[in-house]
């Protein structure tokens, strides 16, 4: 018994660590995007910004839609968020992560998308869809996502991938480190 006391000591330990990384790179990240956004390429500068927002969003939605699939939808879809699942609770956290690092990675895409006037009118519509994740990963991480919130992030992931699509920028799943999930 003492033993599984000290193994939930160290779990909860780490699940408050990861999620102050979390916070700390979530909130750091917009305002690198937004301080570099907001600088207006001049001249042949410009065509060049376009190319790396192409680029920069692909790179982002890739990324979250490699982490959703990766730590979200294929665990849930394997039973893993099930009571008395084995690793449940890893799978929890990891999803939890991967929900958050998902949306940041979305919200950069979204921002990335405004350097390109194509890609920017095909994004426009997804921002309330952003939105809409932002409590999502609290509610895998804690066990109570169901078949409906997980279909939220695969139709936010897809609604992001078709629009890249249209606008010339195709993007594909990339899956992260686990490392990166957490800063």
């Amino acid at each position: 018994m003492p033993g599984s006391v000290a193994l939930r000591r160290l779990l909860v330990a780490l699940l408050l660590s990861c999620s102050v990384l979390v916070s700390a790179t979530a909130c750091s990240s917009d305002d690198d995007s937004s301080a570099s956004s907001s600088a207006s390429p001049t001249g042949t500068q410009s065509a060049q910004a376009q190319k790396l927002a192409k680029t920069r969003f692909v790179a982002n939605a890739g990324l979250a839609a490699g982490a959703t699939y990766q730590w979200v939808v294929k665990p849930y879809r394997a039973g893993k968020f099930k009571k008395g699942a084995d690793g449940r609770t890893v799978a929890l956290v990891k999803a939890g992560l991967a929900g958050t690092f998902a949306y940041n990675r979305l919200k950069a895409a979204s921002n990335n998308a405004k350097g390109d006037p194509l890609l920017s009118k095909a994004v426009a519509p997804l921002a309330a869809s952003i939105a809409s994740l932002k409590g999502l990963a609290t509610k895998v991480r804690k066990g109570q996502a169901g078949d409906g919130d997980i279909g939220v992030f695969e139709s936010v992931i897809s609604n992001f991938k078709a629009a890249g699509k249209s606008a010339g920028a195709e993007v594909k799943d990339q899956v992260p480190a686990t490392s990166q999930l957490g800063g």
